[in-house]
This record gives structure tokens, sequence and C-alpha cells, in this order.
């Protein structure tokens, strides 16, 4: 049964360093996903463990240490987005994680373009502009970690008045 659901989804470094964070926020909008919550921050060592607690374990130390220091390179924002199966529509919407694998259409897909090849030879993380959570398990702790139910709003938007 389809839900309305909330996910995470933070603009990395190189999404703000580039100017890039109005035209991908808008490409949510115009998909009918709703902002319930956003802030902008630096992450911190700290922090950073905490958002990508199982990322060592699951692709290995230089996977988790190139992805920390792309992280930790300037500000993010972070943005709870709120609709219909969102986790999986912001997922078709950013695209696969290697940019050079993502369609054209798709957030990754239009505005980046680095390789999974290249990361590794340069010891880089992916410059692939945004985190978006995997599934609705990990949409609700990061969603968690991210702001307190006080830094969620409900509110009502003009589309859903049509849509829903």
């Amino acid at each position: 049964m389809a839900t309305l659901e909330r996910t995470l989804v933070v603009l990395k470094p190189d999404a703000v360093a580039r100017g890039l964070v109005g035209r991908i926020v808008q490409r949510f909008e115009d998909a009918g996903l709703k902002i319930v919550a956003a802030k902008m921050k630096v992450m911190d060592p700290e922090f950073t463990r905490q958002h990508y607690f199982d990322l060592e374990e699951r692709h290995g130390k230089a996977v988790y240490d190139a992805t920390a220091a792309s992280m930790q390179r300037g500000p993010v924002i972070g943005m709870v987005l709120e609709g219909v199966e969102a986790v999986a529509n912001v997922r078709k919407l950013v695209g696969g994680t290697y940019p050079n694998e993502a369609p054209p259409g798709t957030i990754r897909g239009d505005f980046a373009h680095h390789s999974k090849a290249y990361c590794i030879d340069e010891d880089k993380g992916v410059a692939n502009l945004l985190h978006a959570s995997g599934n609705l398990d990990e949409a609700k702790y990061e969603v968690g970690l991210w702001f307190g139910t006080d830094e969620q709003f409900d509110y009502r938007t003009l589309a859903e008045t049509f849509t829903f």
C-alpha cells in the first residue's frame, strides 16, 4: 500500500559550492515532494561517523575515509522531504551513486560526472552532489539523527489541496 513517507536528503559540499542548491531543491518540489525540515551545518567527525555508521563495515575503511573527508570539506544542507513513497521517489530523482552511470534526467546524471574508478584512483569521495536515504528504515534513522520532532513541520501545500 502506498504511504506518505519522510526521507532525508543531504546536499553535499560539492552541491553547495557549485551553487546548485536552488536547482536541486526545485527538482524535488517540481515532483510534488514537500520540504518539512531543513538546516545547514558542517559535519564534524563525530556526526559524520553517526551518519555513516555502517559505511566502513559495508565498503571498507578507504571508502569511509574518503567519504568522511569529502563530507567535511564544507557546509552541507540537510532536508527532510515528505511525499507518497518519498524514499523510492527521491532515489529515482537522484539517480545512481556514480554520476557517470546515472541516466540523463536524474539530478546526478544532469549535474555530475565522476566515476567509481576515478574516485578510487584519486582516493577521493564521489562528488555526487547529494545523499538520499536508501530505504525506509534508513530514512527513519537519518531523519531522527538530523532533526528533532520540534524541527519538523506539518503543513499543507497548495498542491496538496489538488492531489490529496
